[in-house]
């Protein structure tokens, strides 16, 4: 029988009610004891890392995450995390470039309804979870409603119902059907994975919008070592105002600039339009493509945690991790 390794961090399926709302606060052990079908599928150890509302998780509790599944690695076969849905999909992002190529599936679950409540999608979210984590494909995945989705592609697009996360830009992996696992996509695996422990937080997500003040980029831009900047369509930034010598001027300071899109899916491609074209051809700055946001946010922020070499940086942003971005691109 597989040993897997629960590390809880809170959540609305570790959630109670409060007279302001529900709070996490139920433990893994807690969890597991809604669900004693467990015991049939897997050996579980649980790790209560944190009891967090996932609108409070920063870039420090990846890291400690990352190094729970580190410290515990060779112990166990496969690792589910419980995590709230809001921002499991930067998580996920995060633990794809922290943990790069483990042939061990580390698995993120969570639920739209606490696993208390009455037809809570908690039970079989975690089932699932623990199946996957016995006998999928290695890796960052989210496994929720029936499918798996990798780490670097997911994105909450459904606040309240149970289909949560869709996999943007890229297939998804594998679905769970009655507790049958379908694998369609594996994914790449090392050996051994190779582990991280340094990201660099100051990294600023901006989003467009119509007649957006041109000192909101520049204050921006200040503010942070690199910035993304998801513009409207395919990319490009407003030629009305300054923006261009804004973030001209940002960049000859050893800012770090991404351009991508607000539009989910198909990605970005700046060559299409002036607005884009001429930025792209005069400043020195990345494009993010068909990456997601939250990939490329996560991204940036580990790449700038280990260089500040603007050469090594590109080359970084534009090599593929865990099908991050598929993009052909000459460089």
């Amino acid at each position: 029988m597989k040993k897997i390794l629960m590390i809880g961090t809170g959540g609305t399926i570790a959630s109670d009610a409060s007279p302001d709302g529900l709070v996490p606060e139920l433990t893994t052990e807690q969890l597991l004891n809604f669900i004693p079908e467990v015991a049939r599928i897997a050996q579980v150890d649980c790790i209560q890392s944190y009891s967090l509302d996932s609108t409070n998780i920063r870039p420090e509790h990846w890291l400690g995450i990352a190094a729970v599944i580190r410290e515990n690695y060779d112990t166990y076969d496969g690792f589910v995390i419980c995590h709230g849905t809001d921002t499991m999909a930067y998580t996920a992002a995060a633990l794809s470039y922290l943990i790069q190529g483990s042939p061990k599936p580390i698995v993120l679950t969570g639920a739209q309804k606490p696993i208390w409540f009455d037809g809570t999608d908690s039970k079989r979210n975690l089932i699932d979870s623990f199946i996957y984590a016995c006998c999928g494909s290695g890796g960052v995945q989210i496994v929720f409603n029936g499918k798996v989705i990798l780490g670097t592609r997911a994105r909450k697009t459904y606040s309240k119902s149970f289909k949560a996360f869709s996999s943007v830009n890229y297939p998804t992996l594998a679905i769970l059907q009655d507790e049958n696992l379908l694998q369609y996509i594996t994914c790449d695996s090392l050996e051994r994975p190779v582990f991280y422990d340094k990201l660099n937080p100051s990294v600023g997500l901006l989003k467009l919008i119509p007649g957006i003040d041109s000192e909101v980029v520049r204050f921006m831009a200040e503010r942070h070592d690199g910035l993304i900047i998801e513009s409207f369509g395919v990319g490009g930034l407003p030629e009305y105002s300054d923006f261009y010598g804004i973030i001209r001027s940002a960049v000859d300071r050893g800012k770090v600039i991404v351009m991508t899109t607000q539009v989910p899916n198909e990605g970005s491609d700046l060559s299409v339009y002036h607005v884009g074209g001429h930025l792209k051809s005069t400043v020195r700055l990345l494009e993010a493509y068909d990456m997601t946001t939250e990939a490329a946010l996560v991204k940036l922020m580990w790449i700038m945690g280990e260089t500040d070499d603007y050469a090594e940086i590109e080359r970084l942003f534009y090599t593929p991790v865990a099908r991050d971005i598929l993009h052909p691109i000459g460089i």
